[in-house]
């Protein structure tokens, strides 16, 4: 059937580490008609990982042109438009709204230290209590203590503290806003209360006009598209922008995950970092997991990994081999903690190789760069499920297949080395980009006032392609498993 060209879309935007992407998405049907894309910079060595956001402000004009152009749609046709964001992120702000420094990132670990620091002066349960999160280095409010303890200069002059998705929604509508989902991994929200935490405030030494308000969800209409904001990027003035959410948030929109019962269908995303999320009504508590809001006001509990694609890609550098060009293992042994590692709680550990011999193959290293990623991803996974109350390895709970999402979804070893070390069934959603989609669903949600959840499930965003299970390869997990448990405390720390 051919669209009508004047037929109304939405814009759906994915503001990642590497890279804006936004997506001109038909509201009826969830197809994306058009997508572009734009790169970003990182810069920062020993822990640092940083990035100027007002590339990120370019970056949306210049994916948002590039989409509607692939579309060929016309400006006017545009109804609404929502960002979802990397997490975490600590964009200060002067009076003007300019940034006074350069956003530190969802993974720089210079705040490991202050992590430290701020968990033991009130103990892991006091904070697990408040945020579902034990303090880890990368997380917004480490990062903030770090910024007052080595720059108190910028840390005084602060007019507004944002996460990334904050700092792109309040350049669209002129509103300072935010959502239950991407506040829940400030730590400085409660999700025991659905609002900032003033004890933590006070900790941190946090003005309370220094925040945005929270809305009641991530599809919540926070304003119109500013004058300024339609020119620089080329649309109506006054279209409908939503509240938008976290990456990993919007993710779950794109599926159709949310309103779940005690667990619905646990998510492995294999991108820059690792994640795997499951939405749930129940609200975890547990070390080592972040006990996350969802966007439409349920849970979305969380583990993170900072070393998955990324790094297994530089690993395949080092060899000069294609990121295709691998076999198991092996006996070798490769945790590829290029940055740290954040689950586990590692943030000053490195690369660790081990088990080589004579007849170990460059193919092999790599496979084993692989199976130490996934193996670090599903590890988390484990944890998720003992916390949200289900034992992972109980009779038919390794039945329960994953979602498999992110751009390691695409490559063929990933998926093979999962479905490998897992020994559980594979779902590949048909549904790419599934952040931009998920924002998408949001703007939807605040342009109409439809459920974006219920919009992302009739989209049939779930629908998958599932792969079988495989005998799990429970000789390489062990192997991995022991080299990690034995490595030395200097490598470790």
């Amino acid at each position: 059937m051919t669209r009508h060209p004047h037929a109304p879309v939405v814009i759906g935007v994915d503001s990642s580490t590497q890279s804006t992407k936004a997506a001109v998405v038909d509201p009826g049907t969830g197809r994306i008609l058009g997508l572009g894309r734009a790169p970003h910079t990182v810069t920062g060595t020993d822990g640092a990982r940083e990035s100027d956001p007002e590339q990120w402000w370019r970056a949306l004009a210049d994916a948002v042109g590039a989409g509607l152009a692939e579309a060929g749609v016309r400006a006017d046709a545009v109804t609404g438009i929502a960002v979802a964001g990397q997490q975490h992120g600590l964009v200060v702000l002067d009076a003007a709204g300019r940034p006074l420094r350069d956003a530190a990132l969802w993974n720089d670990t210079r705040s490991a230290p202050q992590a430290a620091a701020l968990t033991e002066r009130r103990g892991a349960d006091w904070w697990l209590e408040r945020t579902g999160s034990v303090p880890v280095a990368s997380i917004t409010a480490t990062t903030w203590q770090w910024l007052r303890e080595t720059d108190p200069r910028t840390a005084d002059a602060a007019a507004a503290l944002r996460l990334p998705h904050d700092y792109l929604t309040e350049r669209l509508a002129g509103v300072a806003a935010t959502d239950p989902g991407d506040a829940s991994g400030t730590g400085w929200y409660s999700t025991a209360t659905g609002s900032y935490d003033p004890e933590i405030i006070e900790l941190l030494g946090i003005r309370g006009e220094l925040l945005p308000e929270v809305a009641v969800s991530g599809g919540t209409r926070v304003g119109g598209l500013t004058a300024a904001a339609a020119a620089h990027l080329g649309l109506p003035a006054g279209i409908p922008v939503a509240a938008g959410t976290g990456d990993n948030m919007a993710a779950a929109v794109g599926l159709g995950l949310g309103g779940a019962g005690l667990l619905d269908h646990p998510v492995v995303s294999l991108g820059t970092s690792g994640t795997v999320f499951a939405a749930t009504l129940a609200r975890p508590t547990s070390p080592g997991i972040n006990g996350f809001a969802a966007t439409d006001g349920t849970y979305l509990p969380l583990g993170c990994t900072l070393n998955c694609t990324l790094a297994v890609d530089r690993i395949a550098q080092l060899l000069r081999l294609d990121r295709e060009d691998a076999t198991p293992g092996g006996r070798a042994v490769l945790l590829p903690y290029l940055d740290g590692e954040r689950t586990p709680d590692l943030p000053h550990a490195s690369g660790l190789l081990a088990g080589l011999r004579h007849a170990t193959t460059p193919q092999q290293i790599l496979g084993a760069a692989y199976e130490g990623a996934a193996f670090t991803v599903l590890r988390a996974l484990d944890e998720l499920l003992t916390a949200c109350g289900t034992d992972p390895y109980a009779p038919g709970a390794v039945d329960r297949p994953l979602r498999l999402i992110g751009g390691g979804a695409r490559g063929r070893t990933w998926v093979d080395t999962v479905r490998r070390l897992s020994g559980r069934p594979v779902l590949l959603p048909a549904a790419t980009e599934l952040v931009a989609l998920g924002a998408a669903a949001l703007a939807l949600g605040a342009s109409s006032g439809v459920d974006p959840v219920a919009a992302a499930a009739s989209w049939n965003a779930d629908a998958a392609l599932e792969l079988p299970a495989l005998d799990r390869d429970l000789e390489s997990w062990i192997r991995i498993e022991d080299i990690l448990q034995q490595a030395s405390p200097t490598w470790l720390t």
